[in-house]
């Protein structure tokens, strides 16, 4: 009887061996650990951002984001390395479904949102059942590698301005959202060993001691207040939600689980071009856990979930791909929702600090997107391509966003259904 997890072995670290952790491949636990806690710190923006801009509980929404991993490395037999969090591509048809003002604190409309997105997950889980049974190939017609790259790239250039539109008109916060990003660049490119593999750790951490030296110490910019994490208690459970299901909610929400298809697809593919492994037969079996992971998540008044390129990113600069790293991740993620006070220490971190390792780790998505066409090597002379490709990067970089309805499929979302349709139009009768 087949293992339904694999049989990991450690991985063979010597002197010459430079080749990337496989999925199947362990670390020792402290390298483990290390590596599972920068997946959580890179995931700030979905765990973190995303549900504080839809007004959902912030230490809920991470909460939700460990266990729903956990569920996630289960149902895909440990063998697509991932972390799941809130998708971006929520927030548009959350607002409009709740009349709720993004970024104005608490949704009152929760458990109307609740509903939308555990019918979304549905509609997710039910793609996933179509694939495992009908297979993949209308999948890959559908999306062939000049369509995942682009739709991986635009992920990372959509969520650029909203990143740094976050430090625009601030000369000190730019200044050290640089000072962020160059720590960074440093850490990689001179730093050694492990120190390399978590230098967005490393990074952040030194961007947040210098930030606080300038601020705290020496009188500029807005210091760090502290007090926050002091009168928070260690231990406590989030608020939770009971949905609500209304109709007209769920048919504004549920259509998000095309994008969620995209983004995992997407994710997918870039994974297995940095690990040199075929990962597309687990498509559907991903699709089912993520949308398993969505319902779940709903169900207590957590955020959609989806596949995140930030870990896209993470791996492309750490190459190490075991999955046993996002178990760590999800229950250390798990930890910080359940302790009030890490929360109050995460948020924290000062916005030019962490829109400094946003600008990294978005740009990693970016260029694993472009790796994609480089090693599927995606001709470009060919004017179907070239089309493809052009189109699809200034849509989603211009957040260009059609309406249906009263559906918004935001930047990303047309951008990818805009692939899709060129791709084949332009390839009729070819």
């Amino acid at each position: 009887m087949k293992r339904w997890l694999p049989t990991y072995t450690p991985y063979p670290k010597t002197p010459n061996t430079n080749r990337p952790v496989q999925t199947d491949e362990y670390l020792p636990a402290p390298e483990t650990i290390m590596l599972g806690i920068q997946h959580v710190l890179a995931m700030f923006g979905a765990t973190v951002l995303a549900p504080l801009l839809m007004g959902f509980d912030a230490n809920l929404a991470i909460l939700m984001s460990g266990i729903c991993t956990i569920l996630f490395f289960f149902m895909t037999k440990g063998r697509v390395p991932s972390y799941l969090g809130s998708s971006f591509a929520f927030i548009g048809v959350v607002a409009t479904a709740t009349m709720h003002a993004t970024g104005s604190g608490a949704n009152p409309n929760l458990g109307v949102a609740l509903g939308g997105i555990i019918a979304c997950g549905a509609l997710y889980t039910l793609i996933g059942a179509v694939v495992m049974i009908t297979g993949t190939a209308w999948i890959e017609r559908l999306m062939p590698p000049v369509v995942t790259g682009a739709v991986v790239m635009i992920i990372g250039l959509n969520l650029a301005p909203i990143t740094v539109s976050s430090v625009a008109g601030k000369p000190f916060e730019l200044w050290t959202t640089l000072m962020t990003v160059l720590c960074m660049g440093l850490i990689a490119v001179f730093s050694r060993g492990f120190m390399q593999k978590l230098l967005l750790l490393m990074g952040l951490v030194l961007s947040y001691v210098i930030y606080a030296v300038l601020t705290n110490g020496l009188g500029m910019g807005t210091p760090i207040d502290f007090a926050v994490v002091g009168s928070a208690s260690w231990v406590g459970l989030p608020t939770m939600t009971t949905p609500v299901f209304e109709m007209n909610a769920m048919l504004i929400i549920a259509p998000v689980a095309f994008i969620l298809v995209a983004e995992n697809l997407g994710h997918i593919k870039a994974v297995g071009a940095m690990t040199g492994q075929n990962l597309t037969p687990e498509l559907g079996r991903a699709f089912v856990a993520d949308g398993a992971a969505t319902m779940l998540s709903g169900s207590v008044g957590g955020t959609g979930m989806t596949t995140y390129g930030e870990n896209i990113g993470v791996m492309a600069v750490t190459r190490v791909y075991s999955t046993l790293v996002f178990v760590v991740a999800g229950f250390v993620a798990i930890l910080l929702g359940l302790s009030p006070k890490f929360g109050a220490m995460i948020a924290t971190i000062p916005t030019p600090v962490l829109t400094g390792a946003s600008i990294v780790v978005f740009g990693l998505i970016v260029i694993a997107g472009a790796k994609i066409w480089i090693d599927n090597q995606v001709d470009f002379s060919d004017n179907k391509n070239l089309m493809v490709g052009a189109i699809t990067l200034i849509l989603g970089t211009g957040n260009f966003g059609l309406m249906i309805g009263d559906f918004d499929l935001g930047g990303i979302g047309t951008a990818t259904l805009t692939a899709i349709i060129l791709n084949q139009v332009l390839s009729r009768g070819r």
